[in-house]
């Protein structure tokens, strides 16, 4: 077996291919949605474009993940925790997914225990599992999403819930382990959960830590996500 050249670091090397990756895949998405804009309103809604936008946006979650990871095994991912209201923050992460959401007749609302409720965490982290887990939501739910917080006890609890069929029970029962491999039916590696659980993992408050729980059943009685943040 040949050795690596000197100096070569595989994971940096390949981490930097995930970030040229993502930097193309922006300018792929903003040339197609120029493009989309010069289609006519009757071309714009098609479940082609649906499928379109559903993949881009999986696509660069997938990437921010894989960088996350990359960053969180060379201890590069600083944390940066601020107040937050989570009634805004949760709209703006429905907006990112508006298009996708309509295309596929999805309706999304958010529910918040108090108009200003506060929470304190990294926005860009928390927004990025967040995202992925309602891209993951679209892709099982049936015709609703529901992202929804509240105050319990020390820790601010953020849930996504769908209508979909839930969450397979292997998972439900392995939750304490994310990275369940390669599922070949759904193409799951379980990473998206392992990120997710780092990320919740990194939040910590007067000897409190952040955590993420998997059910099933809720409000819509579907798939429910929760992420405990202190």
């Amino acid at each position: 077996m040949s050795e690596q050249p000197d100096g070569l670091d595989i994971a940096t090397v390949i981490a930097s291919t995930v970030h040229d990756m993502k930097n193309s895949l922006a300018l792929l998405t903003q040339s197609h949605a120029q493009w989309q804009a010069q289609l006519p309103a009757e071309l714009r809604q098609g479940r082609e474009q649906g499928i379109i936008d559903y993949e881009f946006a999986r696509l660069n979650g997938m990437l921010v993940q894989l960088l996350g990871l990359y960053k969180l095994g060379a201890n590069q991912l600083p944390l940066h925790p601020a107040y937050h209201e989570l009634e805004d923050f949760i709209e703006a992460q429905l907006a990112r997914h508006q298009e996708v959401l309509q295309s596929r007749q999805i309706e999304a609302r958010c529910e918040v225990d108090s108009f200003d409720l506060m929470g304190f965490f990294d926005q860009e982290l928390l927004g990025s599992v967040v995202a992925n887990i309602i891209n993951n939501s679209i892709r099982y739910a049936r015709s609703q999403l529901l992202v929804s917080a509240w105050q319990e006890g020390e820790f601010l609890v953020l849930s996504i819930c769908d209508d979909g069929q839930g969450y397979p029970p292997s998972m439900i029962e392995q939750q304490s382990s994310y990275v369940l491999g390669l599922n070949q039916s759904s193409g799951s590696t379980g990473l998206g959960l392992y990120f997710a659980g780092r990320i919740a993992a990194l939040h910590q408050r007067q000897g409190l830590q952040g955590r993420i729980e998997l059910a099933n059943g809720g409000p819509l009685g579907g798939g429910v996500f929760r992420i405990y943040l202190p």
